[in-house]
């Protein structure tokens, strides 16, 4: 089995890499490959709202100036997906933020790409702003019908400069626990597969409330 994770800090090996990779090392303790993914310091544009990816059905997004569409192929092909991010003004890192806001549209649009992965979310924080970040990343997995393990606490770890959050102890033990339930959970999946059927998926009903 294989997790894919998305550092969106600039810093290739600062706090939130630090939080991906504590719970990455409970994965690679069950013989789970993890792969880390440094959005944060690419150029990503937003998305440009034109349905081009419901309309082509081709898995991909209209923009090709940047590595998005193979993100998107590496979230198809993996049994989890950890999202990670960095703190700005009480939300998602910007680049982020764009990589999600296209990813998880061409996923939705293509007939539930990561429908049943299980999927988890890490925030690092200086002070404040965490839970709402947090929230915000939980919103990508929920929308996805994906499966989402939990830890003893938020998963929220502190620290300002590079490796600060490694001296967050109960910060560390949250991201310990999630690493280890989030391996439990993907072994339950992955062994389930063959014994109890999946639910039918539905086809998403629209509605607005403008008439």
């Amino acid at each position: 089995m294989k997790v894919v994770a998305f550092n969106g800090s600039p810093k290739k090996e600062g706090n939130t890499y630090n939080a991906i990779k504590t719970v990455a090392t409970e994965l690679e303790k069950d013989g789970i490959e993890v792969e880390i993914v440094h959005v944060g310091n690419k150029l990503v544009r937003g998305c440009l709202a034109c349905g081009g990816c419901a309309r082509n059905k081709n898995e991909r997004c209209v923009i090709e100036t940047d590595e998005v569409n193979e993100w998107i192929q590496k979230m198809k092909d993996a049994d989890g997906i950890i999202l990670g991010s960095p703190v700005y003004y009480s939300a998602i890192a910007g680049t982020m933020k764009s990589f999600l806001d296209r990813a998880f549209y061409v996923g939705s649009s293509n007939g539930g790409m990561f429908r049943h992965k299980v999927g988890a979310s890490v925030v690092a924080v200086r002070r404040s702003g965490g839970i709402p970040t947090f929230d915000q990343l939980n919103n990508y997995i929920n929308y996805s019908e994906m499966l989402m393990p939990t830890s003893n606490y938020w998963n929220v770890a502190y620290g300002t400069k590079p490796a600060e959050t490694l001296n967050d102890e109960e910060g560390m033990q949250i991201m310990r626990v999630l690493g280890k339930n989030m391996s439990w959970l993907m072994r339950l999946v992955e062994f389930g597969k063959d014994s109890i059927e999946a639910p039918e998926q539905e086809n998403k009903t629209f509605m607005n409330f403008i008439r």
